[in-house]
């Protein structure tokens, strides 16, 4: 191609071979290890976020490649004369839609001669015969997409009347029906005496980078729904967890039987991610005999759906001590309860039933850490009844055993995971060697204010929760 002169300045000479031989080393380079990356990259379908960081890989590796056919073709100069394409380099990378190099092209338009020229590549871009003549100017529309036709007129028009460069994409279809996205970037070229004699431009397929920047906007917007998802269960598992469990910090009044009362207090422990909101739950209530009933649990598994499954099975164990039910036949029903829900899981419970008249202690576990009683500055663990997990196996039977309480003793129902990262035997160690600090506290409270100051701050992978009851 002959030189001209630029609307705004003279033509450039080429770079040095040497200059560009080492951009493409480099690029090369980078190019390999963003590969890398790729191939380390997450590709679990069923997840989001690798998927995102998969097309961010995908998106840089063809923008890497694209630069490596450029500066290959700077390098290596102008196309051939008449259109032919240059011979391929050793920067040819093959792709599904033929080499890189093919996808870039460049046309001249002479408007004194009305005569057009084309690279080869051009040709293979557009979907045309090599052997047809090039399209002029006013013809070139009949390829782009109708909706596109009035922006690439436009372009040609300001730049052939108001000397503006070309810089813009549009969509072309091919004669075999396929539709391609090219970007065209094109100067006028002006005659000695300042009129424009032709128009230059070069048209770069980039259909496969619109192709990854789509994916990855789709793999990015379906990260984010996730993520609001994800948000919205925590805050209705919040919530329903909220509303489950009150705060307990004042007394359990029993005037049924007589001047007997318990002073309870209660706390919830998060885990260390605040985003794992289990199922674990603390209850205490008044019956209708006078009777009270104090129970933990926890339920396996984090989220909204354990959550709820919490709050049903807490209202289940309500309502059926309300109609009389012994904390043996209690666990036995929860048991079955769970074993017959559409989603299977597994739980560990406590249920106490509480004479005030007589101070008796009447409970029942399944596979739960046995309650801590303190009495005279000492604690020991309650022996515990037989009894498996709930929902383990149908038709489980659950034992029950008695136990005389007394006027000022101190009861510490808990779940696993109070004591972080400990087994059951440490944990329950490590809360018995609090007896005597339970000694002096007044009240309940202060009881479980010891508990989490002495426990509260240490990481733990689960959440836990605990209720105190004082005789």
């Amino acid at each position: 191609m002959p030189p001209h002169v630029f609307a705004d300045h003279a033509a450039a000479q080429p770079p040095e071979r040497g200059t560009v031989d080492a951009l493409i080393s480099q690029t090369r380079r980078l190019r390999g290890e963003v590969d890398a990356v790729r191939r380390d990259a997450v590709t679990d379908h069923g997840d989001p976020a690798g998927r995102w960081q998969r097309a961010l890989c995908d998106l840089a590796v063809h923008q890497l490649n694209d630069l490596d056919s450029h500066l290959a073709q700077l390098r290596d100069g102008p196309p051939r004369a008449g259109g032919e394409p240059a011979a391929p380099t050793a920067t040819t990378t093959e792709t599904g839609h033929g080499s890189l190099l093919s996808r870039v092209g460049s046309a001249e338009w002479n408007l004194l001669t009305d005569e057009a020229s084309w690279s080869g590549e051009l040709y293979q871009i557009l979907g045309r015969d090599p052997a047809a003549p090039p399209l002029s100017l006013d013809e070139l529309p009949s390829l782009v997409h109708a909706d596109d036709q009035p922006l690439l007129t436009a372009m040609v028009t300001d730049c052939l009347i108001d000397g503006k460069p070309i810089d813009g994409e549009f969509r072309i279809v091919r004669s075999d029906g396929r539709v391609r996205h090219v970007h065209m970037m094109g100067e006028p070229v002006l005659a000695g005496d300042g009129s424009t004699a032709s128009m230059w431009a070069v048209l770069r397929d980039v259909s496969e980078l619109r192709r990854s920047q789509r994916a990855l906007r789709e793999t990015r917007d379906t990260l984010q729904r996730h993520r609001d998802i994800a948000q919205t269960e925590h805050r209705l598992a919040v919530e329903l967890q909220e509303a489950v469990l009150p705060p307990w910090r004042s007394s359990l009044r029993l005037p049924h039987g007589g001047p007997g009362q318990l002073d309870l207090a209660a706390h919830y422990l998060p885990s260390s991610s605040s985003a794992l909101i289990g199922g674990d739950w603390y209850d205490a209530m008044q019956l209708p005999d006078g009777h009270a009933l104090l129970s933990v649990g926890d339920l396996t598994g984090h989220g909204v759906a354990v959550t709820s499954g919490m709050a049903m099975l807490l209202g289940a164990l309500r309502g059926m001590a309300v109609a009389g039910s012994q904390p043996g036949q209690l666990m036995g029903w929860l048991n079955h309860l769970l074993d017959a829900t559409d989603q299977p899981a597994l739980g560990s419970a406590i249920c106490c039933r509480y004479d005030p008249a007589t101070h008796l202690l009447t409970w029942a576990q399944a596979g739960h850490p046995a309650p801590l009683l303190f009495r005279d500055g000492t604690g020991r663990a309650l022996t515990p009844p037989d009894g498996v997990l709930l929902g383990a196996t149908s038709g489980a039977t659950y034992e029950q055993r008695d136990e005389q309480l007394r006027p000022g003793d101190l009861l510490l129902l808990h779940t696993d995971g109070l004591v972080p990262r400990r087994d059951r035997d440490a944990s329950t160690s490590l809360l018995l060697s609090l007896a005597s600090r339970f000694t002096g506290a007044r009240t309940a409270q202060e009881c479980v204010r010891t508990v989490v100051e002495e426990f509260g701050g240490a990481p733990r992978e689960d959440d836990a929760c605990l209720l105190m009851a004082r005789i």
